[in-house]
């Protein structure tokens, strides 16, 4: 069968499982293990549904890199547990939560799901830099729209966004896109950057929301021929649209390279990473089992086994 690449914006998913699942389910020494369960719930759900031949758990090795935050300081500050001089910012993440994370990589590992980040930068970027250079077709797993802006259907980049829940999947393409928010995907990111986005503290531009934004960007096309357009007095910009665009010219000139996703990151190849789903066996298959016992992790790791079986029955 071809081949299909999947990218998993990991941290949207364990976060929404997390939520999503009562935290009164715990292994015997009282640690909760809703994430855990919930993650490879919904890894299962989506290997079986979508067949991915590749999947990447795409990490946020640094969640709120420095480089954005030198541009725009206020980005995802709400977010801030602790400010670390020189390493990567806490983030605020309930302590049920946190206990579960390196539970998530041991599955992870043991389950031979490829797992990759890159110092200096989020998950996002991973996930734009495996899109941009995949030969063949991308589903993008996220509750992020920020990933819109990789959707591409001339190269095969969908979304498929969580948000609505595991039983409200939507998949997002181009005609999508422009159904929902009156752009197209490449007008994704000066879209967000017009319109602010409170959830990465980002104030947008004063006295311009969603539909003022998509439709400066259906007269101009791009933010840069918007600004343009402000010095240009013939070009139809109302003076109270150009007085708003001139107050947060400082802003604007910053975040366009915060909100656009990185595409050129050097990453491991899919080989190299280990991407192509497999079955679980051997001794990671008894591990995995083992964990299945000690963790409580109740039928989630026998379904998870049973999606990646399922894999090599697909093949042949």
């Amino acid at each position: 069968m071809p081949d299909r690449l999947m990218l998993l914006d990991t941290a949207s998913l364990y976060f929404r499982a997390f939520y999503g699942l009562p935290d009164t389910i715990r292994r015997a020494d009282g640690t909760p293990v809703n994430a855990v369960r919930g993650l490879l719930d919904m890894i299962a759900r989506l290997t079986t549904e979508f067949e991915p031949t590749h999947l990447i758990a795409c990490w946020d090795d640094d969640w709120r890199p420095q480089w954005r935050v030198d541009l725009i300081p206020s980005y995802k500050e709400h977010r801030v547990a602790e400010i670390v001089r020189g390493g990567s910012d806490v983030e605020v993440v309930p302590d049920a939560l946190e206990a579960q994370i390196p539970m998530i990589r041991k599955v992870l590992a043991l389950a031979g799901i490829a797992v990759v980040g890159r110092p200096g930068y989020e998950a996002d970027d991973v996930i734009g830099s495996y899109a941009a250079q995949a030969e063949g077709p991308v589903d993008v797993v996220t509750g992020d729209r920020d990933l819109f802006q990789l959707i591409n259907d001339r190269s095969g980049v969908r979304v498929i966004y969580t948000a609505g829940g595991m039983k409200n999947l939507k998949v997002m393409d181009d005609a999508a896109m422009v159904a929902k928010y009156r752009v197209l995907p490449e007008q994704y990111a000066d879209y967000a950057t017009l319109r602010g986005d409170s959830s990465d503290g980002l104030p947008g531009v004063a006295g311009i929301g969603e539909k003022t934004a998509a439709s400066l960007l259906a007269e101009f096309g791009t933010l840069e021929s918007l600004l343009a357009a402000v010095e240009d007095r013939g070009s139809g910009l109302s003076s109270a649209m150009r007085a708003k665009l001139t107050a947060a010219a400082g802003y604007l000139e910053a975040a366009p390279s915060v909100v656009r996703i990185v595409r050129g990151l050097e990453l491991p190849s899919l080989d190299e990473a280990g991407a192509r789903l497999h079955p679980v066996e051997g001794e990671s298959r008894a591990g995995l089992q083992k964990l299945a016992e000690e963790w409580n992790l109740g039928g989630s790791v026998r379904r998870l086994l049973e999606a990646l079986d399922s894999v090599a029955q697909r093949r042949s």
